[in-house]
């Protein structure tokens, strides 16, 4: 538990001396427990890299779970202590609040009624950094220095429509067949390009379709038949279980960035926990369920 601590520190501040002072130990103690965690876990976890060290890439990927394991272990230590009250402001992206947060927000204040809940969208996808916030649901690379920061999921992007197109303008046999109906997408076509070229279909040479600011209001337009929107099979759950979408391509194009729960706390304050461990749940069942393939 100590290395796996240790591990988690460095992770997360970056430097072994913040790692060391978090922790209460002194700098080469700290290394020797990540020395330690190597022998058990059978490979390198940390190089030097110039004057310091650096995690390596398996490195960076076990501390993700590592997060995970320990704050799972950290709630289950409190799950028997006395109702958890108070109040609880959760920032998340547009998106991702009004198409998924809000479809499950109801089972979390079930098991907790006496927490008041506070929910507030963020436009900035990636910011973490407004005070009376006490957790946040953001999209990025993960790049929040000095924060506590737990990988949700990653996003694979595939092309996604109202049942209604698919018999329409000759319908979806082809991956080109796609380029008959408007592209929808959020902000930029960065996801279209890689998908399409994966696909290998020419990036279109007239206008490719509709941006949108919000990714609600991508649904929306997918749902209402005005063109293919690019999504994820968290976000667009409810729409695909609903019927209202369906995917015809299973090809899919991995993001760059990925959903991830930050805060500034050191230690989680209860409501914290309960409600990082309500999202781990989620999320573990949820993807055990949902299957997003060709129809």
């Amino acid at each position: 538990m100590h290395a796996l601590r240790a591990l988690d520190a460095f992770a997360r501040l970056g430097t072994v001396w913040e790692a060391a002072e978090e922790l209460g130990i002194t700098r080469s103690a700290l290394s020797h427990r990540l020395a330690m965690l190597e022998v058990t876990v059978g490979f390198e976890v940390a190089v030097r890299s110039g004057k310091g060290i650096a995690l390596t890439a398996r490195g960076r990927r076990y501390a993700l779970d590592v997060q995970k394991s320990l704050a799972l272990l950290h709630d289950a230590h409190d799950e028997d202590s006395k109702p958890i009250d108070g109040n609880l402001c959760i920032s998340s992206t547009p998106g991702f609040a009004s198409m998924w947060l809000c479809n499950h927000i109801a089972s979390f204040q079930a098991e907790h009624p006496d927490l008041n809940l506070h929910i507030v969208a963020n436009r900035e996808l990636d910011q973490a950094n407004d005070r009376s916030v006490d957790v946040f649901i953001v999209f990025g690379e993960g790049g929040w220095p000095k924060q506590h920061v737990q990988h949700l999921y990653d996003v694979e992007f595939l092309p996604m429509c109202s049942p209604a197109l698919l018999n329409v303008h000759g319908g979806l046999k082809e991956p080109e067949d796609l380029l008959r109906f408007p592209l929808l997408h959020l902000n930029t076509w960065d996801d279209w390009r890689q998908w399409l070229s994966i696909a290998g279909v020419p990036w279109p040479q007239r206008g490719a379709g509709i941006r949108f600011s919000d990714l609600m209001m991508v649904q929306t337009a997918a749902i209402g038949g005005q063109g293919i929107m690019m999504g994820d099979g968290i976000t667009c759950a409810g729409a695909l279980a609903a019927g209202h979408l369906v995917a015809p391509f299973p090809i899919k194009v991995k993001s760059p960035a990925g959903y991830y729960l930050v805060r500034n706390q050191k230690r989680p304050s209860p409501a914290v926990s309960a409600f990082t461990r309500w999202l781990h749940t989620l999320f573990k069942r949820v993807g055990t369920e949902l299957k997003v393939g060709p129809l």
